[in-house]
């Protein structure tokens, strides 16, 4: 045992005893429960190894025993519940030892199949102070693959939903020094208030809190496994002396972003203002809390189709008011690439094939490109877009979009925006803001002045072409037939917009959307949300209406 505590057996119940605090008792389950312990079996009589799901018995059995455990500082008991003792215990153990949390109650929920949800509700202190915690997470209920009992399916999520593999819980003087980040105009940006800057301030803190002024706190942490990642801050005992940050972040956008991406589950928006390239809003709205409007690496759809217009017009195969074919279908080496529900139009321009998005008018000029049609694309998107170099300096950790070389079926693919190309967000955001400027600015969070970092670069795009693309995108959010129109109806000013939507492995397509209007562009990605105008449109428009 642990932190010098001391069990008794009395009448089959465990008590335990732990740095004088009582944390009550709690009863170890028999053969039909987690772990080893339990009832001995007859010296002659077999074991009966159980198969199959556990019952909702054994589920209920499983983890009240091991919340009981847990509650009560027991880490190696609890861990024995666990179908991986050797990881689980050392976790288990350091909620107390190392993050002096205690009086732990944890409330379960109405289990959901094998999953049981659960909220926390404990204390943490820590030199002479205390504050609460509470939290919520789920655990998943198993069976155990040689002992056949119902055990808990060790994840360090158990613990906390923001804990990973290698993290740990800790607790005392922070390591690094507190900040006040505040937006352009001075506001101050907390995580109670924008929860979708949580990791982006805590990365701010790392890396400026120091230069800032700052001085640490007292605190309860996520300590990353991985060196140079921001530790995650979770509670605030002692506040340090702040040093000021100040980000491009514009709280009214801010604010709208946070409230826009509330409407769908995985769900990320992204807000650039073109004439300069400062990022005034970023939010995500996700399980896992990954900062995908910035990092995420998804299929774009046809909002890359602004990317590859570009690069048809540059290449003289087409131009914004040029006859072009739409058919229902199109081939390249013998693979069929399909319109949404096969649909076709007559007497087609490039600006009404863009409007209504066919697919089949972006694939099908690029052939006479022959040998380059597998660069031609990445290379637009180096040279004028700024993407795909792996050099954007934001101030925190973002993705630059990929647009690897491609052949056979993939380079058609990739036209649309599928194949191996990938972006996020703040990608397709900029690619906006480039049209709309007329010339790439590299997005930034935090002003260059403040550690003289380099800022990535590209060509501005040729007046016509940048002249063609805005009124392509103009008529996307404007014309009868344009499939960004219903989305931006509510959104004034100069406006423009384009959709998209990427399939991936059969399931519902991500849907996509992206645009401006006046000096503020936009993007946004909702996983599984299905057409562009469906789900990631409203947000943008949400987003775009905040900026006016």
């Amino acid at each position: 045992m642990r932190s010098g505590a001391k069990v008794a057996v009395v009448g089959g119940v465990f008590i335990l005893a732990a740095g004088g605090i009582g944390y009550g008792a709690y009863s170890m389950l028999g053969s039909d429960g987690g772990g080893d312990g339990g009832q001995v079996a007859s010296q002659n009589a077999t074991p009966e190894v159980k198969t199959g799901p556990p019952s909702a018995e054994e589920i209920a059995g499983t983890s009240k025993s091991f919340f009981d455990a847990w509650a009560a500082g027991d880490a190696a008991s609890a861990a024995l519940l666990t179908n991986n003792e050797a990881d689980a215990e050392p976790v288990l153990a350091s909620y107390g030892e190392d993050a002096h949390i205690g009086k732990v109650k944890i409330t379960p929920g109405p289990a959901v199949g094998r999953k049981v949800p659960y909220t926390v509700k404990a204390t943490v202190s820590y030199g002479g102070k205390a504050k609460p915690l509470s939290y919520a997470s789920e655990l998943t209920v198993v069976r155990g693959l040689t002992t056949g009992k119902a055990l808990v399916d060790w994840e360090p999520t158990v613990v906390h939903p923001q804990l990973t593999e290698g993290a740990t819980l800790k607790t005392g003087e922070s390591s690094t020094a507190a900040i006040e980040a505040v937006d352009r105009n001075g506001t101050v940006l907390t995580k109670e208030k924008y929860p979708s800057l949580g990791t982006i301030l805590d990365t701010l803190r790392q890396k400026y809190g120091e230069s800032a002024g700052g001085s640490p706190g007292v605190e309860t942490w996520i300590d990353p496994a991985e060196e140079g990642q921001a530790d995650i801050n979770l509670l605030t005992l002692a506040k340090g002396k702040p040093g000021t940050v100040r980000t491009t972040l514009d709280a009214g956008v801010q604010a709208a972003a946070e409230q826009a991406v509330k409407r769908f589950a995985e769900s990320s928006v992204a807000a650039v203002q073109p004439s300069t390239g400062a990022i005034l809003a970023i939010a995500n709205n996700r399980k896992d809390g990954y900062n995908a409007a910035m990092s995420g690496q998804l299929a774009p759809g046809s909002t890359m189709k602004i990317v590859t217009a570009a690069m048809i017009i540059q290449n003289g195969l087409g131009s914004m008011n040029s006859a072009v074919e739409c058919p229902a279908t199109v081939q390249w080496e013998g693979v069929t690439f399909h319109n949404l529900k096969d649909f076709s139009i007559r007497n087609a321009t490039l600006r009404e094939a863009f409007a209504q998005s066919c697919n089949s008018t972006f694939i099908k000029p690029v052939k006479p490109l022959g040998g380059r049609a597998g660069t031609a694309l990445g290379q637009e998107a180096r040279d004028y877009f700024g993407l795909g170099q792996d050099n954007w300096q934001t101030g925190v950790p973002s993705f630059d979009g990929r647009i690897p070389e491609s052949s056979g079926t993939e380079t058609a693919a990739s036209y649309i925006g599928q194949g191996k190309v990938l972006m996020s967000p703040l990608n397709m955001a900029s690619v906006t803001a480039t049209v709309k400027n007329g010339g790439f600015k590299q997005p930034y969070l935090i002003a260059r002045a403040l550690d003289d970092r380099p800022f990535a670069s590209a060509r501005p795009l040729p007046a016509g072409v940048a002249e063609q693309l805005r009124q392509m995108m103009r008529y996307t959010a404007t014309s009868p037939t344009g499939t960004g129109t219903k989305s931006m109806a509510t959104v004034g000013g100069d406006k423009g917009a384009k959709t998209g939507s990427a399939e991936v492995d059969g399931q519902t397509s991500n849907s996509w959307f992206t645009g401006f209007s006046n000096d503020l562009s936009a993007a946004a990605v909702v996983q599984s949300g299905g057409h562009g105008s469906d789900a990631a449109g409203p947000l943008v428009a949400e987003v775009l209406r905040a900026g006016r």
